[in-house]
């Protein structure tokens, strides 16, 4: 049978007109240009939208396996019956050769952690590398800091506030620590996690007066959770674990913002500023300020000075004192909340 065209005529009394003629045989389609114009909004929507999606996919994972890392420390940390005095510490040549300090964190990991964490791997300072630690770390703040793995492989290196002085209304305080070398190890789960180690870390003593921090802190972490792996950024597969007292001890894994640092408030405006950030920002602990501290190079450098809130209180001559930590030389002192003016930066949890 012959295709037809069929032709819809008008109703109605008068001459019938034609409105419209369907041909059976006329297919229509979409030209080439109209497809490849579709093609070309389509790939870039999804450039656009791809790194987008992929980027909050990896946060939310760095965020679940931080979560899970830090749960499996604090539970290892709390079966370890203390953690100062592991390894044994030589005198400082007068050269200042290398081998001036012993392995006291390389014996930390292989006599103390290894006996209640899986560990793979572990290496000492010269071969820090070989654990998956990264030779370029990006900085919260942005910036490379080239060469971690030789620049950055002693406690003093890291954080040269454990050996240093400042002067503060006409007083010079100083803190001498020695100069303990770092080690790393790897873990069943992939981290890579690089180990800085004070084996003379001391308990908390319920201070109410101005106390330097560097005492308190027992071991400092700064975990890949991706190893070698990129990007190797601080706050997205780098982070910190920090642990204080060697006894009953604390641990913490502060998150900080990069925004929440400007003018100096009280204590109350400062938590507010917190939580226009979001709903998970919040000033920090104490003991998660001291570990911002610690992990200052990895955060702003020393960019970031002057004293900053803490959550922590007190009570002294019937007055609530707020903890401050000044970030020029790592003293806690009590700050009056109402009266008193600091720096905040907030973090997540």
């Amino acid at each position: 049978m012959r295709n037809q065209s069929v032709t819809i005529y008008t109703g109605g009394g008068g001459p019938a007109e034609p409105v419209l003629q369907l041909n059976p045989c006329k297919i229509l389609a979409f030209t080439m240009a109209e497809i490849l114009l579709s093609l070309t909004i389509i790939g870039v929507v999804a450039a656009i939208t791809l790194p987008s999606l992929t980027g909050n996919i990896n946060e939310r994972t760095w965020n679940t396996q931080r979560k899970a890392l830090y749960a499996r420390f604090s539970q290892a940390i709390a079966l370890m019956p203390a953690l100062n005095g592991y390894g044994t510490l030589k005198e400082e040549s007068s050269s200042g050769a290398d081998d001036a300090v012993d392995t006291a964190a390389e014996t930390f990991v292989t006599e103390g952690l290894s006996k209640v964490l899986k560990i793979n791997n572990i290496c000492d300072h010269k071969h820090l590398e070989d654990c998956g630690i990264a030779d370029n770390i990006v900085t919260l703040k942005g910036n490379t800091l080239p060469n971690f793995t030789t620049s950055y492989n002693t406690l003093v290196k890291f954080n040269n506030m454990f050996d240093g002085s400042y002067s503060v209304d006409g007083v010079t305080y100083t803190y001498s620590q020695i100069d303990t070398k770092a080690a790393a190890f790897e873990t069943q789960n992939g981290e890579s996690i690089l180990v800085y180690y004070n084996p003379n870390c001391v308990s908390d003593m319920g201070e109410t007066s101005r106390y330097y921090i560097q005492p308190k802190m027992c071991a400092n972490f700064v975990f890949d959770l991706n190893g070698s792996k990129g990007p190797n950024t601080v706050g997205k597969d780098i982070g910190f674990l920090t642990v204080m007292y060697p006894s009953d001890s604390v641990v913490v894994a502060p998150v900080p913002t990069v925004a929440g640092y400007g003018v100096s408030l009280d204590y109350a405006e400062s938590t507010q500023q917190c939580r226009i950030i979001d709903s998970e920002s919040r000033l920090p602990n104490r003991e998660e300020i001291v570990a911002m501290f610690v992990n200052r190079n990895l955060l702003y450098g020393t960019e970031r000075t002057g004293t900053y809130w803490s959550t922590s209180s007190f009570v002294n001559d019937s007055k609530i004192k707020i903890w401050g930590l000044n970030f020029n030389i790592g003293h806690l002192f009590p700050c009056d909340k109402s009266a008193t003016t600091n720096y905040y930066w907030c973090i997540k949890r």
